[in-house]
């Protein structure tokens, strides 16, 4: 005998009456039975009553179960007398029926159709694409009034974030500079060992770090340092309502906000990429002369062939490109940040990953670009 039928027994009436005599116990210890088999037996009936007379105990699962009979019911435009319940279930259900369901307070069944979540996929990823094309946009017309003389925002504000963007950031690039300089000795070396080449990790060292990782690694550091800063700042002032307060006041939140932020990381990644380079340039250089017998007059000798000052312009000009990116990032996310103070730590989160995965396709972009060029 199934749940169904140890709780409900489905009888018929006079002038086609469908009748549901409650049995037993109607309690959260035991299981829900499926109000959709008695779809057909509703949709044939009059009328729908409701008998308790062996009804012996209940709880929330008989109010659960009443309301999907009488929502099948509804669906049909069959009449329902709830007079044959309890009174308390009477009551119950007419507060259930007092204040319309919130959207998305019932728990789905089953997941939604492959065809469906592709369509929503799509749908969320071409609205963060639209508003990643208005966002640029908004900051194209910024730089514009900034080029007219137009842009209005504090100047020691601007002095200020290039104080937290360069100087404040030279231990922690110093520091991962200094060992990526290392890691990329150790690696060339070892291998350039077996055949006697072991002076051309300066070579290695000097290219890798002038033209790539310099760039790359200021890049990602300041992706995980000032970038969740912007989009953290940005998004308190969401959830305070400071940006509201702003474009009420008669001042763009772009101009005032996010210019400064662009411009201090345009100029100061690519002077930090290029201190970057020398700290990975010397950190490879402690390396060899500890390690691979290499002198200091040898070592700086073959890094001067090896580099000139194109090496160094196409690895700041990858800085700079890195530089907008971080900032567009952290500014996006803070600027959709929602109005809680969880969405905050989720805009700081979405706002690294976003830079870092931005730096590194511009980088494969700009250096197939290289390539094509002859650079």
């Amino acid at each position: 005998m199934t749940a169904a039928e140890c709780l409900l027994e489905v009888a018929t009436g006079n002038d086609g009456e469908l009748i549901l005599r409650l049995r037993g116990d109607w309690t959260v210890s035991r299981t829900l039975p499926p109000s959709e088999p008695l779809r057909p037996a509703i949709a044939g009936a009059r009328s729908l009553r409701f008998d308790d007379s062996t009804l012996l105990a209940w709880d929330s699962l008989l109010i659960v179960f009443l309301r999907r009979v009488m929502a099948l019911a509804h669906s049909h435009e069959v009449p329902v007398d709830v007079h044959g319940l309890p009174q308390g279930a009477q009551r119950l259900l007419a507060l259930s029926r007092a204040v319309p369901e919130r959207a998305g307070a019932q728990r789905t069944d089953g997941r939604a159709a492959w065809l469906a979540r592709l369509g929503a996929s799509v749908i969320v990823v071409g609205e963060g694409l639209r508003a990643l094309l208005s966002f640029i946009g908004e900051i194209a017309l910024a730089v514009g009034r900034l080029l007219r003389g137009q842009a209005r925002f504090r100047r020691a504000d601007f002095l200020l974030i290039l104080q937290q963007c360069g100087a404040q950031a030279l231990p922690i690039v110093s520091l991962i500079s200094f060992l990526v300089g290392m890691i990329l000795a150790y690696v060339g070396a070892v291998q350039l060992k077996q055949f006697g080449a072991q002076i051309f990790v300066a070579d290695l060292v000097g290219l890798g770090m002038a033209r790539e990782m310099g760039a790359m690694m200021t890049a990602i550091i300041m992706a995980g340092r000032t970038g969740a800063a912007f989009a953290a700042q940005l998004g308190t002032m969401t959830v305070g309502e400071e940006i509201d307060a702003l474009r009420t006041s008669g001042f763009s939140p772009m101009d005032f906000l996010v210019l400064p932020r662009m411009l201090a990381l345009v100029l100061m990644v690519p002077l930090l990429c290029l201190y970057a380079d020398l700290l990975g340039i010397l950190g490879g250089a402690v390396v060899a002369i500890t390690s691979f017998d290499i002198s200091f007059s040898q070592y700086h000798d073959q890094t001067l062939a090896a580099l000139d000052l194109r090496q160094f312009g196409l690895g700041l000009i990858k800085a700079a490109v890195f530089g907008v990116l971080v900032a567009i990032a952290g500014c996006l996310r803070g600027m959709q940040c929602g109005r809680s103070a969880a969405a905050v730590g989720d805009a700081a989160t979405s706002a690294v990953v976003t830079g870092i995965v931005w730096i590194i396709v511009a980088d494969a972009l700009l250096t197939i670009l290289y390539d094509m060029l002859g650079w």
